[in-house]
């Protein structure tokens, strides 16, 4: 019994990582947005995995084969899509216009099995909550809908107003959890001293009383103690 159990555990703990090496190789595509096709080989993959998990009879090596079996066809049409622009239509699909100058179109609506409900839901994920404010909404090949609102319902920006905001640089992390960002620091040009300086100021001791901390480019520091949501109650 122990031994089954170990041996299960073993292969779970080898197919759990050999999976993780495989949807790295595929690439950050497979994580954030699915296709039809991307989400087939994601439930193949893992039906793959499970069944070798719990039939400890055959070897690993037996159980790996479909996977990276998936993985090649995976990354191979990936390739071919990425070169030929019939193949890309074929495997990820088209996107599909439902909402076109203000016009819903109910043929492609139909077409796609998809009714006004679904539409709405996904109108409001974008917090539009009145469809008469749309110029274009297209529905992406991974499910996700993309909205456009009509001029004069999308918010003002500085371009509108003829206003010429300066660059905003994002933050550079200085520390995470306690621990100093060394080569960020030097790439803002910084000291290790500099950085303790101002924490004294804020009145902590040491960096690695810091959870995170940052730095924008109007030389602001952000500064989040560990445990300071339970320090506030």
């Amino acid at each position: 019994m122990l031994a089954d159990v170990g041996t299960i555990f073993y292969r779970t703990l080898v197919l759990y990582l050999g999976v993780l090496v495989v949807i790295r190789i595929m690439g950050k595509r497979e994580v954030g947005q699915l296709s039809p096709f991307d989400l087939v080989v994601a439930i193949m993959i893992a039906e793959s995995a499970a069944i070798s998990m719990e039939d400890t009879t055959k070897p690993l090596l037996v159980g790996f084969t479909p996977i990276f079996t998936l993985m090649g066809a995976e990354v191979l049409l990936a390739y071919i899509s990425l070169k030929f622009k019939g193949a890309r239509h074929i495997v990820t699909g088209m996107p599909s216009i439902l909402i076109d100058k203000g016009v819903i179109m109910e043929k492609e609506m139909r077409k796609l099995r998809y009714n006004i409900n679904d539409l709405l839901s996904q109108l409001r994920d974008k917090n539009v909550a009145n469809i008469a404010d749309v110029e274009y909404a297209i529905l992406e090949p991974s499910g996700s809908l993309s909205v456009f609102l009509k001029s004069d319902r999308r918010p003002v920006t500085p371009k509108d107003l003829k206003i010429q905001p300066p660059y905003e640089a994002l933050p550079v992390p200085l520390i995470f959890d306690g621990e100093l960002q060394e080569r960020y620091l030097s790439l803002v040009g910084k000291t290790e001293e500099w950085l303790q300086g101002k924490l004294q100021e804020m009145g902590i001791k040491s960096h690695k009383d810091v959870l995170f901390a940052s730095l924008d480019q109007n030389e602001g520091l952000y500064v989040s103690r560990k445990n300071a949501d339970k320090k506030s109650k």
